[in-house]
């Protein structure tokens, strides 16, 4: 299977225009400040990137981050601007074309950008096995992937290895394919499939569990969009199969329960994040304006309180008294099921 991946990626494609799906393309807006940053980005670099969603959370000033399946870059080099000439970006990736790519342009982009050192560094490994790769555990603040994770067949073991090389208060954040339902193993080896990132995307509930086991028990939903496949060859060998990209974020706080439990906290933003200065948005469900008193449960009140985002919030409550489990936690199907507009298939545009 990896060998399949390397060659879809490295001699299959050739751009983004060449995608069969838009499983791999990033739909929506982008916020001003991204849309700036990317037009820094060298076009050939652009042209090779196939993500399906934006791994760039807020205030990431100074973090030492890690992209697992960096490809040609993009991100990487987008995530270099964001953290400053202080702070580092690490991309692993096992396809020598992506990274030649991605490797190729380092100096201009250290010239772009107007640093005095490039703060962007790529490997060759296999996001499977990160522990032969020389990583220090505890290292990273942020670890990104784009589209990437569905690739690989052990993911329980990338789940498990970036618990590790977090730091506490750290958080994995990224985009990737789910499904429905578990995808039937006859799809599963299919090249093409598994190429357009569809044939290993994970059925939900089993990503929650995995991730729950690696540590990260609240596993976060920040955005989805149900995916569109109108290749009708490739939409015949799916059946009745829905697939969506969706973006989590997954925090390393050894504390956090199991459930959303309410002990009766409360949060106010006080603005400050680039970005964000009038909303903050932790996830799909916490949209916390500006001044406004916030009701929230313990974990998500962790989740500002233990990381970098505890400087701009007001905490209010402490652990005293427990109220049960706080209302609208539960396990059904997290993904909106209509699409916000015409989901179209094929290449990116």
């Amino acid at each position: 299977m990896k060998e399949q991946v390397q060659h879809y990626y490295g001699k299959v494609l050739q751009s983004n225009a060449d995608l069969k799906t838009d499983a791999c393309c990033t739909s929506g807006e982008l916020p001003l400040h991204l849309r700036e940053a990317l037009s820094r980005v060298h076009p050939e670099v652009t042209a090779r990137y196939y993500g399906c969603g934006l791994v760039v959370p807020a205030q990431l000033e100074g973090l030492a981050v890690l992209d697992l399946g960096s490809g040609s870059g993009q991100d990487c080099y987008v995530l270099s601007q964001l953290v400053g000439e202080q702070g580092s970006v690490v991309g692993v990736d096992m396809t020598p074309e992506q990274l030649a790519v991605a490797r190729e342009h380092l100096e201009w982009h250290r010239e772009r950008f107007g640093y005095a050192a490039s703060n962007v560094h790529f490997v060759e490994g296999d996001i499977e096995h990160l522990d032969a790769l020389g990583l220090a555990p505890g290292s990273f603040d942020l670890i990104v992937s784009n589209c990437v994770i569905n690739l690989v067949e052990d993911k329980g073991a990338v789940l498990r290895a970036a618990w590790d090389l977090l730091k506490e208060g750290g958080e994995l954040y990224f985009s990737d394919v789910y499904a429905d339902r578990r995808v039937p193993d006859a799809l599963r080896s299919d090249p093409v499939l598994h190429g357009e990132c569809l044939a290993g995307a994970l059925y939900w509930n089993d990503f929650l569990r995995l991730a729950r086991a690696a540590g990260f028990v609240d596993p976060r939903l920040v955005e989805d969009r149900p995916l569109g496949v109108n290749d009708p060859q490739i939409r015949a060998h799916l059946g009745n199969l829905r697939f969506w990209s969706a973006t989590w974020r997954l925090f390393k706080l050894p504390a956090l329960e199991s459930a959303c439990e309410d002990y009766g906290q409360a949060v106010r933003y006080r603005g400050g994040i680039a970005g964000q200065e009038d909303t903050f948005v932790l996830d799909k469900h916490h949209r916390i304006e500006r001044g406004r008193l916030f009701p929230v449960c313990g974990n998500t009140w962790r989740m500002l309180h233990e990381t970098r985002f505890a400087p701009y919030f007001d905490f209010f409550g402490d652990w005293q008294t427990h109220y049960g489990l706080f209302t609208d936690c539960g396990d059904h199907l997290p993904f909106d099921t209509e699409a916000p507009g015409d989901v179209g298939g094929g290449g990116c545009c």
